[in-house]
């Protein structure tokens, strides 16, 4: 989450001037506010979020200390794999997070078989992927999703349109959840190289090999 400042500056003399900051990271307005505030010039702060919310100081300071013991830093990487004789799905998701102090990942993959295409199988994937975050409590705070589909990035970022009618309530799903949870995604494409994480789980669960699995990073 990131925070702008609305700032009523008075100068010695009365002169009252309105301000409006760039949004920035919760840390740096609260470090710039008390900076303002040793001035004895600020006449009124006032802090409102990405989605026109406003904070009181005290719950800002707050909700930075419960994030020290919640996931935040998240980066996640999905794939889906699908074989069309058998009509079956293998999806796979691994979440790079920062909790407490410390980095972990959480790998997980999953085989399903109602679905009918690799598109609506890389879909499903990133849909197993927020939900597991939502199972880690991950809440309005900004993620990055990473995958080789440009079909689901280029449509998720709005590139690309979404004319098949399945693909298209996936797309919707996804961003119904998202909201919900109060994530502000980025989806970026990467190479099947760079995915190759995400890819093994989902070939894996093709084969019938299930894996979930949390650990501590060095």
């Amino acid at each position: 989450m990131k925070i702008r400042l609305e700032v009523t500056y008075k100068t010695p003399k009365k002169t009252e001037a309105f301000f409006k900051s760039e949004e920035m990271p919760i840390g740096q307005a609260l470090l710039i506010t008390e900076d303002l505030e040793k001035t004895g010039r600020a006449k009124s702060i006032t802090f409102i979020d990405d989605y026109d919310t406003t904070w009181k100081r005290k719950d800002l300071q707050k909700y930075l200390e419960d994030l020290e013991t919640e996931p935040h830093d998240i980066t996640v990487y999905f794939d889906g794999g699908y074989e069309i004789k058998e009509r079956k799905a293998g999806l796979g998701c691994v979440i790079y997070y920062t909790q407490s102090g410390k980095a972990k990942r959480f790998r997980m993959n999953a085989l399903v078989d109602e679905l009918d295409t690799n598109n609506e199988a890389e879909y499903a994937a990133l849909h197993l992927a927020i939900q597991e975050l939502d199972f880690m409590g991950v809440h309005h705070i900004p993620v990055r999703f990473l995958g080789d589909s440009q079909v689901v990035i280029k449509q998720l970022n709005d590139e690309w349109p979404t004319m098949e009618e399945a693909l298209n309530d996936w797309a919707d799903r996804i961003d119904e959840k998202l909201k919900q949870m109060g994530i502000v995604p980025s989806f970026e494409v990467i190479s099947r190289k760079d995915n190759g994480e995400a890819d093994r789980l989902a070939t894996q669960a093709l084969k019938g090999v299930e894996v979930t699995s949390r650990s501590e990073l060095e």
